[in-house]
């Protein structure tokens, strides 16, 4: 199977790159300079020069902060790169395995399930993937993979004991995600949950940050929502059905 990787040499892409080919998939990942994918001519040559069966889309503007000053460049990148994916998949065929998080919902109740209302969403970043999600199903066929993770160690010294999350380590997270890839064509949902159990983003950074100081969302500059964990029923029905994920160590 042919993935075509978008993102890459970024956090989650990185990872992917050297899970995929142990469970049986070709995986191409164009630099950004090659493909650009607020550039709808660019993407379009690409994938119909690869053709690929599956379009990974994990590149995105993903600064919550930095969303706020720069939105044009947000939106750009998350709904109108989307959307560009989404167009040049149709061409070829291909499946569009979207990366989602779950900051599109409100965080008023947490335990999200797909099917669920997403909003109203905390912040800017939060609504360009939400509208992201809309432009992904542009897409004859799609996944879209609602997820959250954060670098192999917990790169702050402040962490918010009053938010809460199902958001784990990108090398706990990747293998998931690449399992869902590599099944993707016989996925018949359209929306999956791939996260771990709910939890503070306190008590997550104390399991590689022992040292790491106790904060309160309202320290952290930009609108947060409370509590996104989401509901991994779904996904933990259809893993049981398949190998165990590989680890990259």
């Amino acid at each position: 199977m042919k993935v075509l990787l978008t993102g890459g040499g970024g956090r989650l892409g990185t990872e992917l790159r050297a899970l995929l080919p142990e469970l049986g998939a070709e995986v191409v990942a164009p630099a950004s300079a090659e493909l650009d994918i607020t550039d709808a001519e660019q993407v379009m040559a690409v994938v119909r020069r690869e053709r690929p069966a599956v379009i990974v889309h994990a590149a995105a503007y993903t600064d919550v902060g930095g969303a706020e000053t720069n939105r044009e460049r947000c939106w750009a990148v998350n709904v109108a790169g989307t959307r560009n994916m989404a167009q040049a998949a149709n061409a070829v065929g291909a499946k569009l395995v979207q990366i989602s998080t779950d900051y599109v919902f409100s965080g008023e109740t947490g335990n999200y399930c797909e099917d669920d209302t997403p909003g109203p969403v905390a912040n800017f970043y939060a609504l360009s993937k939400l509208v992201a999600e809309e432009a992904a199903r542009a897409a004859q066929r799609h996944l879209i993979l609602r997820t959250s993770f954060r670098p192999r160690e917990f790169q702050y010294p402040v962490a918010y004991s009053d938010v809460f999350t199902g958001q784990d380590y990108v090398d706990i997270i990747a293998p998931l995600i690449a399992l869902a890839v590599r099944h993707s064509p016989e996925i018949e949902d359209e929306v999956l949950h791939i996260v771990t159990e709910r939890k503070s983003v306190y008590e997550l950074a104390r399991r590689r940050r022992p040292d790491v100081r106790e904060g309160t969302r309202a320290e952290a500059g930009v609108t947060l929502p409370g509590d996104v964990s989401l509901n991994t029923d779904r996904w933990e029905s259809l893993r049981r059905q398949w190998p165990a994920a590989p680890v990259r160590a």
